[in-house]
């Protein structure tokens, strides 16, 4: 929609300090929002599963000993820590995030709602932590592999 010349004349129109208060309306701050931002799990999980990436990431690296993998295999470190460290910053992010991790006794006694039900504590460990230890299982079945053949 195309505005009109006077509509466009009158926006670039200079105001007086008393003609803008004139205009002016004050209105209330808006409501504090709750936001929450950590994830239900308590910070160990995620720590475990840092700890299991990394420790792929170290088999692979100490079973191809090769200085020309040396960069790639510390920058997939990086990547790996950079994006939990990141996801861990933005859970303890002010303002307006009142929440907290569960404690383990808090996890343990509640456990987690998701999308598919409720889990207990050791469902939801298990569902969080199967991903990364597959991948490190798979990284140390190549390294038998490797030790075999």
């Amino acid at each position: 929609m195309v505005a009109s010349k006077k509509e466009i004349s009158t926006m670039s129109q200079r105001l007086s300090h008393e003609q803008l208060q004139q205009l002016a309306r004050i209105t209330d701050a808006p409501a504090r929002t709750r936001v929450e931002r950590n994830f239900g799990l308590p910070t160990g999980l995620y720590v475990a599963t840092v700890a299991l990436y990394l420790g792929f990431i170290g088999v692979m690296a100490s079973l191809f000993l090769n200085p020309e993998l040396a960069i790639p295999m510390v920058i997939f470190a990086g990547f790996v820590v950079f994006a939990f460290g990141l996801a861990g910053y933005w859970a303890k992010m002010k303002p307006d995030n009142d929440t907290a991790p569960l404690t383990w006794g808090q996890f343990g006694s509640r456990g987690i709602d998701t999308l598919s039900g409720r889990l207990t504590a050791s469902e939801a460990a298990i569902q969080v932590l199967m991903l990364p230890v597959l991948i490190l299982g798979w990284g140390l079945a190549v390294a038998v592999i490797v030790a075999i053949t």
